[in-house]
């Protein structure tokens, strides 16, 4: 079970801060949930408490998880499938696992792509919502400011795109 102040990541939503633990009744039925605060999109959610292992709320990365996101997205490309509708599909997948890691995947794949071809309109929300959901996370793993997170993560990826050129 999570407390108050928890930092936790709500897969599909991003990661904030349990503020509240409150019983609500919805249609005839009392349950207790967790009002988190999600920082980025400055967004309210409650979550069933009841439906935490289901939903995959999880605690925010500590620092070697940080250590192992930043190495996957200093790493070179996986493998993505030229038909862009798989690779949508591929992609989404990974996002809504709710693993900080494929995500990261995602991130990095997308902005590498989008270097050397321009990224269909899909593709580009996608990269936007995926890089959301990692910001919010390594912000709060940090406890640093959202430009400084994603100014380190596009400088890692500049790194790479130019080594690949």
């Amino acid at each position: 079970m999570f407390r108050i102040g928890d930092k936790v990541v709500y897969p599909m939503h991003g990661a904030g801060v349990i503020e509240a633990i409150e019983e609500k009744e919805i249609l005839g039925e009392k349950r207790s949930y967790y009002v988190m605060k999600i920082p980025i999109g400055d967004m309210k959610v409650m979550v069933p408490m009841d439906n935490v292992e289901e939903i995959g709320l999880r605690q925010v990365i500590d620092d070697v998880g940080f250590q192992k996101v930043m190495a996957i997205l200093n790493d070179r490309k996986s493998p993505m499938s030229s038909n862009w509708n798989r690779r949508y599909r591929a992609n989404m997948e990974k996002i809504k696992s709710g693993n900080i890691y494929e995500v990261a995947e995602v991130v990095r794949n997308l902005m590498l792509r989008d270097r050397e071809k321009s990224l269909s309109s899909g593709e580009k929300k996608m990269l936007d919502y995926a890089r959301q959901i990692l910001i919010s996370e390594l912000v709060l793993s940090k406890g640093q400011e959202e430009g400084k997170v994603l100014s380190m993560i596009e400088g890692v990826l500049g790194g790479i795109s130019k080594a690949l050129c």
